[in-house]
């Protein structure tokens, strides 16, 4: 059941073909709801895992969220003609630190736009950079810009989820978004809190021992 929930997740800058395709193997044997690599794995994963019940999930504008909206919406819609189902993108931190809402807000859309109702769309906040209000309008933000769900964070940055975070995303964005954890995710007992915490979804590198571990 644990399974069902985690984005088993390889985005590591060094990871090789032959250690993508391990994890591609045990999305496999295990049914992680997804894997999450990289977009220049992602012909790679789509081929390996046709015929299974795993999504192909990517990163877009990953890991600063700096890159411009055009590039953005440009990488989601090759990565869903490559054969992605989910995209992950990570939102202009700077402008909603800036106070600038607008900006962050067409950032978001010009993925969604981009993805088309192909792929599930996933946002990266960063909370780890944010104050607690900035959280909430990112979230507000992400469901307006007709985002699928919220995601805590890139797991590059100075920190990862936390229970208090995933709470506070689940009261801003309501039960029918999905709220995504990820970012230190290593053991049963952090995918559990996550879960119970409001969690949708579990992004890891440690998925195997986590269905693993009694």
């Amino acid at each position: 059941m644990r399974a069902k929930l985690i984005d088993h997740t390889i985005l590591k800058a060094n990871a090789t073909q032959a250690e993508v395709e391990q994890v591609l193997q045990e999305a496999k044997q295990y049914g992680f709801a997804s894997v999450c690599v990289n977009p220049r794995w992602v012909p790679l994963a789509a081929k390996a895992l046709k015929g299974t019940q795993s999504g192909v999930c990517t990163v877009i504008g990953f890991p600063l969220g700096a890159s411009a909206s055009a590039v953005k919406a440009f990488e989601t819609k090759d990565a869903i003609e490559n054969g992605a189902t989910e995209v992950d993108m990570v939102i202009s931190i700077g402008s909603l630190k800036a106070g600038d809402l607008e900006a962050v807000e067409s950032d978001i859309r010009a993925v969604v736009d981009a993805a088309q109702g192909k792929a599930l769309v996933k946002v990266i906040i960063e909370t780890c950079l944010l104050t607690e209000e900035e959280k909430v309008t990112a979230c507000r933000l992400a469901v307006k810009a007709g985002a699928d769900f919220v995601k805590t964070s890139t797991g590059f940055s100075s920190g990862g989820a936390t229970i208090e975070d995933i709470a506070l995303m689940r009261r801003t964005v309501g039960p029918k978004i999905g709220v995504k954890a990820s970012g230190g995710i290593r053991s049963r007992a952090d995918f559990d809190k996550m879960v119970e915490a409001g969690a949708s979804r579990v992004g890891a590198s440690a998925s195997v021992a986590i269905c693993k571990e009694e």
